[in-house]
């Protein structure tokens, strides 16, 4: 089985989509409602959305992809030119890991790496000195990945899903 690292196309967006939805409730904190991470997926992580990010030019939407089933993304990622919160101290300029997920099935494997590597080197060749993140405080399995390749806590800011406002760490890495 191979597995790479390729730029996401409007054609990918129903499957990112599919994979955001799966995802993104696998981030939030432990009693966060499940209409409230629901209603968050449809105003945020749709195929229109996507697609959007896809061909914006100031973004880069990156997938891990197998040669076995290329319709299927493994794992996605966005990173976006947004400014960390006051917050926070990066170094400038940075860019933000607005993303950063993958399919359950390859937790464990070297694919979320695979993709870290491609984030940061993506990162690289568009000038910045750093990469940024939000994380949720309780979610130590995602802290420990992002410790594994060199982020480091820099300040926190919050989080709006639904009626809760839930804590995050913003983690950095110079680059």
């Amino acid at each position: 089985m191979t597995r790479h690292v390729r730029v996401a196309a409007s054609d990918d967006a129903d499957a990112l989509a599919a994979l955001a939805a799966l995802t993104f409730p696998l981030a939030c904190p432990p009693g966060t409602d499940p209409a409230d991470v629901a209603a968050f997926v449809r105003g945020n992580l749709t195929a229109p959305h996507l697609a959007a990010h896809a061909v914006d030019p100031s973004c880069d939407l990156l997938l891990v992809a197998d040669d076995a089933a290329p319709g299927a993304p493994l794992a996605y990622a966005l990173v976006l030119d947004d400014a960390p919160p006051a917050t926070a101290v990066v170094p400038a300029p940075s860019r933000m890991l607005s993303k950063l997920y993958a399919h359950p099935d390859m937790h464990g494997t070297p694919v979320a790496s695979q993709l870290m590597a491609a984030v940061l080197d993506a990162s690289r060749s568009r000038g910045a000195a750093a990469v940024w993140l939000g994380v949720n405080q309780l979610n130590e399995r995602a802290q420990r990945f992002y410790a594994k390749h060199g982020f480091e806590v820099v300040g926190t800011k919050h989080m709006q899903v639904g009626d809760r406002t839930h804590d995050d760490y913003v983690l950095a890495r110079a680059l």
